[in-house]
């Protein structure tokens, strides 16, 4: 059961102490938004760049942006460990996630609420993790929607048939109040930002996160 914070909620004018407030955390999610895949604008490669070279824990892009055939290797090349591109944005989202294994990173596929997994089940042998949106791209601080949580289910079963360590990643809305569904579920990677960075300590809000969803493996 992994954690990864997101930056998004953290201070953005402290990055560097924020990442290490979170140092116990099993990686750094950092949301990349391009105002035109999703409706904000946050960060790009050159802070990417910069956060790889202070980090103290791996870093998990999650790219909400147009084109990513085209932009996604270059933070794989980069350094990130884990890249994920939004599969309703991507040209070729097979070639793509071979592309970036390639550079070095592991390769995940983002799922908006509105998008069914069943089209894209036969693309799981070039993935490494597969994210399943318990809200809308964009914007931190949402409400979760319980009604992600049986994709989440068919994605597991769906990791299951074929065999292979896959992951299973949840983003929006994950709190103490909900992770447990979400690992009940089939998740095993939980992306938590204000649930962590708006606690007293991020790094006790990290630990309580993972004991709560270790309670339940699926």
């Amino acid at each position: 059961m992994q954690i990864s914070p997101s930056i998004l909620s953290a201070d953005f004018a402290n990055l560097e102490a924020e990442l290490d407030a979170i140092r116990n955390a099993d990686w750094a999610h950092v949301d990349v938004m391009d105002n035109h895949f999703v409706p904000n604008l946050t960060l790009g490669l050159p802070v990417v760049e910069a956060l790889l070279r202070v980090s103290p824990i791996p870093i998990d892009c999650h790219l909400m942006i147009a084109n990513p055939d085209r932009w996604a290797p270059a933070y794989a090349e980069a350094g990130a460990g884990s890249v994920t591109f939004h599969v309703e944005a991507a040209r070729d989202p097979r070639h793509l996630a071979r592309e970036l294994r390639a550079a070095g990173a592991r390769s995940g596929m983002a799922l908006k609420p509105a998008t069914p997994w069943t089209p894209y089940e036969d693309l799981l042998d070039d993935l490494d993790m597969v994210l399943v949106m318990t809200v809308e791209p964009g914007f931190g601080g949402q409400s979760f929607l319980a009604d992600q949580l049986p994709k989440v289910r068919a994605v597991r079963e769906s990791i299951r048939r074929r065999g292979g360590e896959i992951w299973v990643q949840v983003d929006g809305g994950v709190s103490a109040r909900t992770i447990e569904q979400c690992a009940d579920a089939g998740a095993d990677v939980f992306v938590a930002g204000s649930a962590v960075y708006g606690a007293e300590s991020a790094a006790a809000a990290v630990d309580e996160l993972r004991a709560l969803a270790t309670r339940h493996t699926h």
